[in-house]
């Protein structure tokens, strides 16, 4: 009899391990609205995410997004210097918005 772990059996993107679509979507959601380096959106506006702190901040690190604190909210922009990467990784992980941004 064969034994298997709990995540071969209920899949890694139940625990969040792969949250690469996720970013995707956050990182569209950014570009479809125009949020590049200074002109950002309060990051309230994406509580719908699952493990929003998580992606922001490997996000942050990987230098893809840039954090802008204020006073009442943060609000978060992608960073223009990595826009390549950040656009093709977002056509790799949703093929279906290819040439949208």
């Amino acid at each position: 009899m064969e034994t298997f772990k709990l995540g071969e059996i209920l899949g890694k993107k139940m625990f969040g391990e792969d949250l690469g679509v996720e970013k995707a979507h956050i990182m569209f959601k950014l570009a479809r609205k125009n949020n590049w380096g200074g002109k950002y959106d309060r990051l309230e506006h994406f509580k719908r995410f699952k493990d929003l702190s998580r992606i922001v901040k490997e996000l942050a690190e990987g230098g893809w997004i840039l954090i802008h604190r204020k006073s009442t909210f943060t609000g978060i922009a992608l960073n223009t210097e990595h826009k390549r990467e950040i656009v093709e990784f977002i056509e790799k992980k949703m093929p279906y918005v290819k040439g949208m941004i």
